[in-house]
C-alpha cells in the first residue's frame, strides 16, 4: 500500500503542473475566443452583413477556435497530438469531398451577402429565371417569379453566373417595337404612338419618351417605342401601350400589316 501511495505521489508531482498549466490555457482560451467571436460579430453587424451570416461565421470561427484549443490542451497534458490531428484532417478531406457542392453554394452564399448584388424585394435575372427575390439563404436563393411561382436557385451557380438586376436604378425603359405599313404616313405614325407615351400617367418625362423608325422589315415599317417608367409600373406601362397603340393606330386609319391568306379556286 505505501508502494501505491508513494506512486501515486509521484504521479501528482508530475503531472500535476501539467494539468495546473492545462486548465489555465483552457480557461484563459475559452475567454479569449468569447471575446474574438463577440468581436467578429460586432463588426459584421456594422458592416451590414445579413443576421443568418453573422450567426453561422461566428459559430463557425468559435467552434474551429475550441478545436484548437482541445488540440492544445491535450498536448500539454503529454498526450501526442500528431496522430489525432492528422486523423481531424482526414476525416475534414472526407467531408469536403462528399460535401463539394454544397461547400460551393455555401461559399457562393457568403459572397452574395458580402457584396450585395441584389436584396430581398429586388426583381433580378438569373440562370434563365426572372422574379422578386423572396428569400437569400445561405445554400440558396429563392425567388417569386411573374407567374407567383417560387423559384429556387443555388448560391453557387448564381454567384458564378451573370445577374440582371432591375431595381438598382428604380426606372427601366420599357422596349416595344411596332410595325405598320409601308403605305402609312410616318410623320402621322410617330405623333399617333407619342401622343399615346404622353398622355399616360405611369411613363415618366424624365427621360423623355422616344419613338423612332427602328427598321425597314420586309412588310412592315417598324417602330421603336421607348417609354420609361418606375421599375414597379413596368408591365403596366408594356400592356398599356401595346394594347392602346393598337386602338390609336386603327382609330388614325393606319395598317399594321399582317399576313394575309388568299383563297384560290379552280374552276373546271
Amino acid at each position: 500500500m505505501e508502494k501505491y501511495i508513494e506512486k501515486l505521489k509521484e504521479l501528482m508531482i508530475e503531472y500535476a503542473p501539467k494539468v495546473l498549466v492545462a486548465l489555465a490555457i483552457l480557461i484563459i482560451g475559452l475567454f479569449v475566443i468569447t471575446f474574438v467571436v463577440k468581436t467578429f460579430r460586432n463588426v459584421m453587424k456594422k458592416r451590414g452583413v445579413d443576421a443568418t451570416l453573422q450567426k453561422f461565421l461566428g459559430d463557425l470561427i468559435g467552434w474551429t477556435l475550441k478545436l484548437l484549443l482541445f488540440i492544445t490542451v491535450i498536448a500539454k497534458l503529454g498526450v501526442e497530438t500528431a496522430s489525432f490531428a492528422a486523423i481531424i484532417a482526414a476525416a475534414g478531406l472526407a467531408v469536403g469531398l462528399a460535401l463539394q457542392g454544397s461547400l460551393g453554394n455555401f461559399a457562393g452564399g457568403v459572397l452574395i451577402m458580402i457584396f450585395k448584388p441584389f436584396k430581398i424585394g429586388d426583381l433580378i435575372e438569373a440562370q434563365g429565371e426572372i422574379g422578386a427575390v423572396k428569400e437569400i439563404e445561405i445554400f440558396t436563393t429563392k425567388l417569386t417569379g411573374l407567374s407567383n411561382k417560387e423559384i429556387i436557385i443555388p448560391n453557387g451557380i448564381l454567384s458564378n453566373g451573370n445577374i440582371v438586376n432591375y431595381s438598382t436604378e428604380g426606372t427601366r425603359r420599357v422596349d416595344l417595337v411596332i410595325g405598320v405599313s409601308y403605305d402609312a404616313d410616318i410623320k402621322q405614325t410617330k405623333e399617333v404612338l407619342m401622343s399615346i407615351l404622353t398622355a399616360h400617367h405611369k411613363i415618366l418625362k424624365d427621360p423623355a419618351p422616344a419613338v423612332t423608325v427602328l427598321e425597314l422589315a420586309d412588310s412592315s415599317v417598324n417602330f421603336a417605342v421607348r417609354p420609361w417608367c418606375k421599375t414597379e409600373h413596368y408591365w403596366d406601362v408594356y400592356f398599356d401601350v401595346t394594347e392602346a397603340a393598337k386602338l390609336a393606330l386603327d382609330e388614325a386609319g393606319i395598317e399594321i400589316p399582317y399576313p394575309h391568306r388568299v383563297n384560290i379556286t379552280k374552276s373546271e
